[in-house]
């Protein structure tokens, strides 16, 4: 990989530590607030430093470690695509693709002069809009292209039958971030939520409207998405898949929900005649906009989609919409001062347009073999570590303990990229439109989708592109996915990276907090074959909850903001996932050659650099706009308190830094969590 320095030159004295200054080439070291004592804030001690030195951008709404990744890959993939551009590819090539992706989209003149013009045809259909019904079809329709008014819809696996595809129907149609976005009293989330409307009305004149009437239209389109706010589900409750898996019959869907719209013609619209059933997320949900669909004005109806509608697609259209819905989403929403540069927001478009082609480009030049296989192995590493965690269990019975080391076992792991890469060869992408090739990807991907339904489940497929800095656990498939770039280290190449820190910033952060999502308190209901079903004794799960919620209060503890704690049940599920991580990141570090030898690089012994690596992984800083936002609509919490929440929970991190009672990071030994 390109190196990239990251660490900052703040010298450290060693008076925290009792050690002497750091070696001048460690960056570990380098990132250390020498005053700072770990024991009062242990994210500040191990990245003030860094933070000191590397304030957030402008342009952006954080800085984090996630970030100097991307800039590293934004390098790669800036290249890739101009030379693409460049290169007269042959035609439906992956090379022709990602340049006339990239040639199209750069061209801001040709943008600037089209406008909203991209849009006509879904506009016009909007203005034949006459009643709810004809709300909710052309509501379908726009679905296929990745534009979520109303509700939204789906084709994916079956929670309780895995090797089936089903139709799924959930709550959605939100301008706001988050359901709480239009009740909380929170001056911040006020602030943005009485700025709403008048942001409406202001892309409303963009397409047309009078002003009179745009902001009238601004006022009455907030009024109806509070309306679908109130019936929508909070946070938490989403997180249960037992309470939001609700399979009924077309039929008994319109009849006994929405009787005022026809859902079998919607279906066979997208090519789902052989549909006969739905699971439904949130069936309260579809009632309540069954009403309001019938109780809402039409011209309401046609103003609420023709927002949503430029809204979706307003990056990708002339200057004046997109600096509006920036202005909103960007400013307001996140506290950015002023808008990325656009190429960067380019290259982000065409991750979600042509990720998987741009995927097989970059996984030939930049994740080696040898990489690969060491992840790979670190991976059955924390594997083994988990086996021997849940055989020694005190609190689960034998009965559970034999299932959940099936499980363990028979969890597939994918690592860096996929062995079969998807046929994205029917996608049409040319130098016409930027918009319209963003709709043309977004319905292939829709169709693609539909194409899986009544057909074996494939297993192979990947959900992430390898460019991604990111992972998943997919409890359906009983799998963690690893794509390459979540284990780039921004200045550090894999060669350099002591075990100490590959442990903590890779092992723990990412390979054990996913497989822990197998057995969090949302993943542990999903048996060995990706169902959704009840493998656990009663008393078991009894206990489970019990230590969960031990972790749950402590989070909800946690302030960020004055008046907006984190939602400890919300993020519960991560949070669950931070902490087995840490502790099996840490247990298998424990069988490497570096603990055992126990030396010190920069200073810092191994079990040091061990939970300094971990508080790497979420190195950085975010503005208060982006925190509140994450804070009423993510399930993680910030990135702060992801390093200090789990390790408080950790005996050896007090061993580590001489984290003595009375510290403000110091927890009494019956009050920390222990669950996996």
């Amino acid at each position: 990989m390109r190196r990239i320095p990251v660490a900052a030159a703040l010298a450290l004295t060693g008076l925290a530590l009792g050690v002497p200054p750091p070696e001048p080439d460690d960056m570990i070291a380098q990132n250390l607030d020498a005053a700072t004592k770990p024991g009062a804030d242990f994210f500040q001690y191990a990245n003030g430093a860094w933070l000191a030195k590397n304030p957030i951008p402008p342009s952006e709404s954080a800085w984090t470690i996630g970030h100097l990744v991307m800039e590293q890959l934004y390098a790669i993939k800036r290249e890739l695509a101009e030379g693409s551009a460049k290169a007269n590819a042959p035609a439906g090539s992956d090379r022709q693709k990602i340049g006339d992706f990239w040639a199209v989209a750069m061209d801001q003149a040709k943008a600037d002069a089209e406008g909203a013009a991209p849009l006509k045809e879904l506009l016009a259909k909007v203005d034949s809009v006459a009643n709810g019904a004809d709300a909710a079809r052309v509501a379908a329709e726009l679905q296929t292209l990745g534009v979520d008014a109303l509700f939204s819809f789906g084709v994916g696996q079956d929670e309780k039958a895995s090797d089936v595809i089903s139709a799924k129907l959930n709550q959605g149609g939100l301008g706001l971030p988050n359901r709480d976005y239009y009740f909380d009293p929170e001056e911040g989330v006020a602030k943005a939520r009485a700025e709403y409307p008048r942001h409406v009305a202001r892309m409303l004149k963009l397409l047309g409207q009078e002003e009179a009437a745009a902001n009238a239209a601004g006022d009455a389109v907030m009024k109806f998405e509070t309306a679908l706010a109130t019936a929508s589900r909070k946070l938490q409750d989403l997180r249960d898949p037992y309470a939001n898996y609700n399979k009924m019959s077309v039929a008994d869907l319109q009849a006994k929900q929405t009787p005022h719209v026809d859902w079998r013609p919607l279906l066979d619209g997208y090519g789902l005649k052989a549909a006969g059933e739905v699971i439904v997320g949130q069936p309260e949900f579809l009632a309540a906009l069954d009403g309001l669909l019938q109780a809402t004005p039409p011209a309401v109806l046609r103003d609420y989609l023709r927002y949503q509608i430029v809204t979706s697609f307003a990056p990708f259209l002339g200057s004046a919409i997109d600096q509006e819905n920036f202005a909103f989403y960007g400013r307001v929403l996140s506290g950015q001062k002023e808008q990325r540069p656009r190429w960067k927001r380019v290259l982000d478009a065409q991750e979600r347009a042509l990720g998987m082609v741009v995927g097989k480009v970059f996984v030939a030049e930049h994740f080696s073999p040898q990489a690969k296989q060491r992840y790979s192995d670190l991976v059955e590493a924390i594997r083994t570590t988990y086996r021997e965690h849940i055989l020694a269990l005190p609190w689960m019975s034998e009965a559970t303990q034999k299932k959940a080391l099936e499980k363990l076992d028979r969890m597939v792991k994918k690592v860096g990229y996929p062995d079969q890469w998807k046929d994205m060869s029917s996608l049409a992408i040319d130098r016409s439109s930027y918009a319209q090739n963003m709709m043309r990807a977004a319905k292939w991907e829709f169709d693609d989708d539909v194409r899986k339904f009544g057909k074996p489940v494939d297993r192979t497929e990947w959900e992430m592109t390898p460019q991604t800095y990111n992972a998943y656990y997919n409890p359906s498939n009983n799998e963690i996915v690893l794509p390459a770039a979540i284990f780039i280290i921004p200045g550090l190449a894999d060669a350099d990276a002591d075990d100490a820190v590959v442990y903590g910033y890779a092992a723990a952060s990412t390979i054990g907090h996913e497989i822990t999502h197998g057995f969090d308190d949302e993943g542990r209901q999903f048996d060995v074959n990706g169902n959704l079903a009840d493998w656990w004794t009663e008393a078991d799960a009894a206990k489970f909850k019990e230590r969960a919620e031990v972790l749950a209060a402590q989070f909800d503890a946690y302030e960020p903001l004055p008046g907006l704690h984190i939602n400890g049940h919300a993020t519960l599920g991560e949070n669950i996932a931070d902490l087995g991580g840490v502790v099996l990141g840490l247990d298998a570090f424990k069988k490497t050659e570096q603990w055992k030898k126990g030396e010190k690089i920069g200073g810092l012994t191994p079990l040091q650099r061990y939970f300094l690596g971990y508080a790497l992984s979420w190195l950085g800083h975010e503005r208060d706009e982006r925190l509140r936002q994450a804070l009423l609509s993510d399930v993680h919490s910030p990135a702060k308190w992801r390093v200090l929440g789990p390790v408080v929970n950790v005996p050896e991190f007090y061993e580590a830094f001489g984290v003595k009672k009375g510290d403000a990071m110091w927890r009494d030994e019956a009050a920390r969590a222990r669950i996996w």
